[in-house]
């Protein structure tokens, strides 16, 4: 994993990549101008819709307006500059685009298939969302997990049947944002009845249904993430320790009481400083 080995590269190899960029597109910081105001729309908190539609938008207007060289390429020359501009644009957002230059790498770099190329991770995607729901509106999760709560009676039980019930959930419901809010709302009640704070939970949902979630091959985290990386789940899962090791760390310093806050404890201790002040 990079710890041992040696690694060659041609540097030659590395010119020829940057000449053909360089000769094939404009290259600018102008152009750092569309990152820096998408930065500046998260920090404002815009929706995230709104947010990606702004972002497509104007990557498509500095497309049209500093690289039109490419837009003939991809939209080919039998259309005017306005319309070769809106093919290219939205052929670049949904559809196959291969730039073509006389060095392999670049051209395989600046191959893609758009959103047309994601949507077998996309009906995955649904399907779990759809499963997941009946499953739930049934009421078939609530009861299959219910029967672990009785079991959990220490802290380190309540935990451990947490982080099992998300990783379950991973893997039968097929989706991380089920794996999280369903056991949520199992064991808040169970959690705040023992006097535990909210943000307990909320850690133990996190490290046993988010970090694990991409570790499923056919959970929707380990689909986009296999899709996205362009290798199986289970050849990355071997190297993801974090993933791996979170849930096994929550459990450990659960079941010693290591930190583990209760709801008052705050409210006591200011009280007692009050005391000692006066």
């Amino acid at each position: 994993i990079g710890f041992t080995g040696s690694f060659e590269h041609d540097g030659a190899n590395v010119e020829a990549v940057l000449e053909q960029i360089q000769l094939n597109f404009y290259i600018s910081p102008v152009l750092l101008i569309v990152p820096v105001l998408l930065i500046v729309v998260i920090v404002k908190k815009m929706p995230p819709l709104p947010a990606i539609l702004f972002g497509v938008l104007l990557g498509g207007l500095f497309a049209v307006i500093f690289q039109p060289d490419i837009i003939r390429n991809v939209a080919g020359d039998s259309h005017g500059f306005f319309m070769s501009s809106y093919v290219a644009v939205m052929q670049a957002m949904f559809g196959d685009i291969s730039i073509l230059t006389e060095n392999e790498m670049v051209n395989e770099l600046l191959t893609t298939t758009g959103m047309a190329g994601m949507l077998d991770t996309i009906w995955l995607i649904l399907a779990a969302m759809v499963f997941g729901g009946v499953m739930e509106s049934a009421g078939l999760l609530m009861r299959i997990s219910e029967a672990i709560i009785k079991w959990a009676h220490s802290t380190g039980s309540l935990v451990a049947s947490t982080v099992v019930t998300s990783i379950f959930f991973n893997i039968t419901a097929s989706d991380q944002y089920i794996a999280i809010v369903v056991p949520g709302r199992m064991y808040a009640k169970t959690y705040r009845e023992r006097g535990y704070k909210p943000e307990l939970l909320s850690r133990t949902l996190e490290d046993g249904g988010t970090v694990t979630s991409v570790l499923i091959p056919w959970n929707t985290c380990g689909a986009t993430q296999s899709r996205v990386l362009g290798v199986s789940t289970f050849t990355y899962l071997p190297y993801c320790f974090f993933n791996i090791i979170s849930p096994f760390t929550t459990i450990i310093i659960a079941s010693i009481n290591y930190r583990i806050r209760r709801i008052g404890e705050e409210d006591d201790r200011d009280n007692s400083m009050e005391v000692k002040d006066r």
